[in-house]
């Protein structure tokens, strides 16, 4: 049995916030300076951080509040902030030791497009990897490597979104990875229903 309060899972919101407005600041400092493979390691990492704290802070507070306990955001707590701090140390290492070669193209997004472009690949790998579970339970292993190549030519495709559209051959490349990244979600959701999916159990015993 937890013992928390209302008053401590308010309180355990503002070292969230703290690492928020530092990783904010770190960001606007970072634009338009360094190469942006880095840039987007960096931003990616601490947006999973600081979702991470968010979540594991809520979770206190519906319990603290007798609302729901939401075990999942507590779960969730560890994996995504150690992933979240070694994409962001990974990025940070790479701006500070490796030469820039292109500097232009992500940096032509606003602040609220690049939130939302990274909030779109967290909430895709959530669903990749949820679908990566699901393939090893039905015993489908091959069919992790499907919904991986989807991930990643959903990644192509936000890489792409920052390129300019204005000629036809970009559309296409576009296009064409769209249709690749959708193609190969459908192939994987179609086997994992042929496997049994329907009469998988998915959810823990209480």
């Amino acid at each position: 049995m937890n013992d928390f309060s209302i008053e401590m899972a308010l309180f355990d919101y503002i070292p969230v916030i703290f690492f928020a407005l530092g990783a904010f600041i770190l960001l606007r400092d970072f634009h338009n300076k360094v190469r942006k493979d880095s840039y987007a390691l960096f931003a990616i990492g601490v947006a999973a951080v600081a979702i991470a704290g968010t979540l594991k802070a809520t979770w206190k507070l519906l319990y603290a509040a007798n609302i729901y306990n939401v075990v999942m955001f507590d779960e969730l707590f560890f994996p995504l902030q150690s992933v979240g701090f070694l994409l962001a140390g990974v990025g940070i290492m790479s701006i500070l030791f490796f030469k820039s070669t292109q500097k232009t193209t992500i940096y032509s997004m606003t602040p609220s497009l690049l939130m939302m472009i990274l909030l779109m690949v967290s909430g895709l790998a959530f669903l990749d990897a949820g679908l990566c579970v699901i393939a090893k339970k039905l015993k489908k292993p091959a069919l992790i490597a499907v919904f991986a190549l989807s991930f990643v030519c959903c990644l192509g495709m936000g890489y792409l979104s920052s390129k300019d559209f204005a000629e036809a051959s970009m559309n296409w490349i576009a296009e064409i990875v769209n249709f690749c990244g959708q193609g190969l979600f459908l192939l994987g959701v179609c086997m994992l229903h042929k496997a049994g999916l329907k009469d998988l159990k998915l959810e823990k015993e209480a």
